[in-house]
């Protein structure tokens, strides 16, 4: 495999999109085996796939290119639909339906903002299947522009981090190990402008699409497609914002505040309820103690507090409940996020507050691993710390805000509330 198939493949493995589009074209087409494909003048690769047929192929496997009908679709650019193999004037004689066995096919072209041919995506069953008079072929064009989306970011960052690589290296090997501030701000600059202008822009052209869709009466299915849809899109622009946070505070001048006096109470209470409502069946209990106002970022404070109380759902115990401890006092604020389950091993809380870092037991979740690196980051700059300890009792993370920003409280006894 050559190298940069090997790095193309890499791409769309990391679009955390692509498992849940495959599961969607597959369950609203009743089609048996869909899946990514990379298609060069010399290669088919998989991707990414989902079979439930059988068919054989896994991430990596290579088909014959000849063979495939995404390489005429390479060449012409345009969509291919098969509803029924046998009645299909163009292709009931085509080799490729009987080498691989499939009575029904579509294929639709992703296509790079260069104007590239990446790949397609495709899926086939063994069955005929009614492709044409639905909505599978919209369902189908909107997810090959998402993907496309994606890969388009996905290339322009590893190439802002080969720039970052080769700036490093030229450091290192410069005489006077200095480099020139300004080319180091403008590099700095350029990888930030390239997170949240070519990172957002295209995103927020596809949710205003999902939108307008969604205005207009659809069916159960169309509907839910939609939500499902607009649900991966605003997990996308969480990923963006942790990405332009991590941007920010390694490569610019760090997380900047928007501070505003006022009680930290019910910003707490709205994540909680937030968290609640996306979990209805985890049991979170929070003792609340906050009387008075609070010098912060309150906005990024329950970006922290959502972190923490996210990273707890993800990884504790289902059967155990979450608890939450927020005191003021004249040491400052202590607000903590505790879980029952398995202890974190000794060897991975030396880097759970790293960047892309994630625990070998959850290597495969999604995610990026920034989330208690950009929690650690929103403390650090209201001049506090975040700190956690793990046994086999409990796992908990701690913030702690110095007395200046968090006033003494009363000594009125704290409100229990529970999911």
């Amino acid at each position: 495999m050559q190298p940069d198939i090997a790095q193309d493949l890499d791409v769309v493995r990391n679009i955390a999109a692509i498992p849940a589009i495959l599961e969607i074209v597959c369950n609203t087409t009743g089609m048996g085996f869909a899946a990514v494909a990379r298609v060069t003048r010399e290669q088919w690769v998989a991707c990414d796939v989902l079979d439930r047929i059988s068919f054989g192929l896994k991430p990596g496997d290579e088909l014959e290119l000849a063979t495939t009908i995404c390489n005429e679709i390479r060449d012409h650019r345009t969509v291919v639909v098969i509803d029924n193999v046998a009645e299909d004037p163009d292709y009931c004689s085509h080799p490729t339906p009987a080498l691989y066995g499939f009575q029904s096919y579509i294929s639709v072209p992703v296509t790079l903002t260069d104007g590239s041919f990446f790949g397609t995506l495709c899926a086939i069953d063994p069955r005929p299947t009614d492709l044409k008079s639905g909505n599978a072929v919209g369902t189908f064009k909107l997810f090959s522009e998402l993907i496309a989306m994606h890969v388009d970011a996905g290339f322009k960052l590893l190439k802002a981090e080969h720039d970052l690589e080769d700036e490093r290296v030229r450091r290192a090997t410069t005489e006077s190990n200095l480099l020139d501030a300004n080319a180091t701000a403008e590099l700095r600059e350029q990888f930030i402008a390239v997170l949240g202008h070519d990172l957002r822009n295209p995103l927020a052209g596809f949710s205003s699409g999902i939108n307008l869709l969604r205005r207009k009466p659809q069916d159960e299915r169309s509907d839910r497609i939609l939500r499902m849809m607009a649900a991966s899109a605003a997990r996308m622009g969480g990923l963006i914002d942790n990405l332009l946070d991590f941007a920010r505070g390694r490569l610019g001048g760090g997380i900047a505040l928007a501070r505003e006096r006022k009680l930290l109470e019910p910003t707490l209470t709205d994540v909680l309820d937030e968290l609640r409502l996306t979990w209805p069946d985890r049991t979170i209990e929070a003792e609340l103690a906050l009387d008075h106002p609070v010098d912060g970022d309150h906005a990024r404070l329950a970006q922290l507090f959502s972190n923490l109380l996210g990273n707890a759902i993800t990884h504790g115990a289902e059967d155990k409940p979450i608890r939450v401890r927020a005191v003021q006092g004249s040491d400052g604020l202590h607000l903590s996020v505790s879980n029952g389950g398995q202890p974190i091993p000794a060897e991975v809380l030396d880097h759970l507050f790293k960047p892309f870092h994630r625990g070998p037991k959850h290597a495969s979740m999604q995610g990026l691993g920034l989330g208690l690196f950009i929690a650690s980051e929103i403390a650090r700059a209201h001049g506090g710390s975040l700190d956690v300890s793990s046994d086999e009792r409990e796992t908990s993370f701690t913030l702690k805000l110095p007395s200046d920003l968090a006033i003494e409280a009363s000594e009125r006894p704290a409100r229990t509330e529970q999911n």
